[in-house]
């Protein structure tokens, strides 16, 4: 149960900051103007909440992990909003990094029951 919890988290902490980047990029790029913005900033600041709101109490593991979900997050964004098209080499580069956020999150510890 904990790591559902944990992956649901990391979920919605991606659609929080990618998608609070893309409003703020739509914005100011695509001159949709200072409401988009203004949601783009309140979505990444939901993002910050949400991160700390993972069961593991190390800031540090958490955001690096994060740094994972968000490339490969980035990519999903990037094929459903902006029907971008990832070649075999960004699949690859985001299946690593979600093998890297598994090592960082679920890996056993020392002192785990």
């Amino acid at each position: 149960m904990i790591v559902a919890r944990s992956l649901l988290l990391f979920v919605l902490a991606a659609l929080a900051e990618i998608g609070g980047a893309w409003l703020i990029w739509q914005g100011w790029r695509e001159h949709r103007g200072l409401w988009w913005i203004a949601a783009g900033v309140i979505a990444l600041g939901a993002y910050g909440f949400v991160a700390c709101l993972q069961p593991d109490p190390n800031f540090g593991r958490i955001l690096a992990a994060y740094g994972g979900v968000f490339v490969a997050g980035s990519l999903a964004w990037g094929v459903v909003v902006d029907k971008f098209r990832p070649d075999r080499w960004d699949v690859v580069g985001a299946a690593i990094c979600l093998v890297g956020v598994a090592v960082i999150m679920y890996a056993p510890r020392a002192g785990d029951s």
